[in-house]
């Protein structure tokens, strides 16, 4: 049955590609919006993860980044480095504003860091240090490549002119980017005294959603969570602001997506009534014309996504440089239900064909 069910797809080269592009586009489609938003949400989420911080402690009631304020003492960064199985504390001041490129501004979060501290600056480097000294500043290599920037070159941050002395990678999202600056020069702008976040890194081997607990019991000036919490708070955030929008966008795909596959899978069992109608002429039985219609179905999907899962592998490798901030992450429990549904779907619309080639008088067929 397999066999025949490939003759058949494969029998005409224009219906192959038509069949099996048809539901590798309407697949593509469905996956790609998924792949979109699920790589938004890791851009927002990746200084957050790349920051090696195993625990972030936070404001009272701050328990994100993403369009926050959080103020904390270093009277509270000493209480929470003194926790138990912390071996490090970093202090990080952060705002979002514009950075003037020369060439167009810049939406950005600015992270103040100390540079002889372990954590809170730039992780990933494709260029250039990140040891600043004063008026130095790094920024995301995407910025840079579509702001025609480079080491040497100037932004101006607050007003002030810094000098670009390293490019960070993979921290520039659909919303904004990541800059860094010196600590010190971030407080002598604003006039701060306070912190925003202090981010510890534990003692391997020690639980941070312990160590965070423990921390929130003793000050209750502060949140204090682990990274996946933290991480997580984040990304719902994102999903709390664009909600209706995202369900509309993947309804409206998926939607689409089905009715296209079914159509295809409809057409291509259709296309082939002249050969069915033969099979029944020499004899096949209708549960022989359900298995090669079935199978035909399973070949023309399991192409399909195939093909689609390439063209986003391919997608996700060229739309970085051509649209920076824009990334695809394929997140498989979205493949399942796409596949789930569209097999559901698929299958019932190459059987309403099929029924109706199993009812044919096969002297119908040579007579037409």
């Amino acid at each position: 049955m397999i066999y025949l069910a490939w003759r058949n797809l494969a029998q005409s080269k224009t219906h192959f590609l038509l069949g099996v592009g048809g539901v590798a586009l309407a697949l593509l489609l469905m996956l790609a919006l998924d792949a979109l938003l699920t790589g938004s949400e890791d851009d927002l989420t990746a200084y957050i993860i790349q920051s090696g911080a195993d625990v972030f402690v936070a404001q009272d009631g701050v328990q994100n980044m993403h369009m926050a304020a959080s103020a904390i003492t270093w009277r509270d960064l000493r209480i929470a480095s003194h926790a138990e199985g912390v071996a490090s504390a970093s202090p990080i001041l952060y705002t979002t504003t514009v950075v003037d490129t020369g060439r167009g501004d810049v939406l950005s979060y600015i992270i103040g860091f100390d540079p002889a501290k372990p954590l809170g600056g730039p992780r990933r480097l494709q260029a250039g240090t990140a040891d600043l000294h004063e008026q130095e500043a790094v920024i995301d290599v995407a910025v840079a490549r579509s702001r025609g920037l480079g080491l040497g070159d100037t932004v101006k941050i607050f007003g002030e002119e810094f000098t670009i002395v390293g490019l960070s990678h993979g921290l520039t999202n659909i919303i904004n980017s990541v800059t860094f600056i010196r600590l010190q020069d971030f407080a002598a702008l604003r006039g701060d005294t306070a912190i925003s976040y202090a981010l510890l890194k534990v003692q391997p081997g020690v639980n941070p959603e312990a160590v965070a607990a423990a921390i929130n019991a003793r000050n209750d000036d502060v949140t204090a969570q682990s990274q996946t919490t933290f991480a997580r708070e984040e990304r719902q955030i994102i999903k709390d602001m664009s909600v209706e929008v995202l369900n509309l966008m993947n309804a409206a795909g998926l939607l689409i997506g089905l009715a296209v596959t079914g159509l295809t899978l409809y057409t291509g069992v259709l296309s082939k009534r002249r050969e069915y109608g033969v099979l029944k002429a020499i004899g096949a039985k209708n549960r022989h014309l359900y298995a090669v219609v079935a199978a035909q179905t399973v070949l023309s999907m399991g192409l399909g996504l195939g093909f689609a899962l390439g063209l986003i592998w391919g997608l996700g490798l060229v739309l970085p440089w051509l649209v920076p901030g824009v990334n695809l992450a394929l997140a498989w429990p979205s493949v399942l239900r796409v596949l789930l549904a569209t097999l559901l779907i698929g299958t019932i619309s190459a059987l309403i064909p099929a029924r109706q080639v199993a009812r044919l008088d096969p002297a119908q067929v040579f007579r037409g």
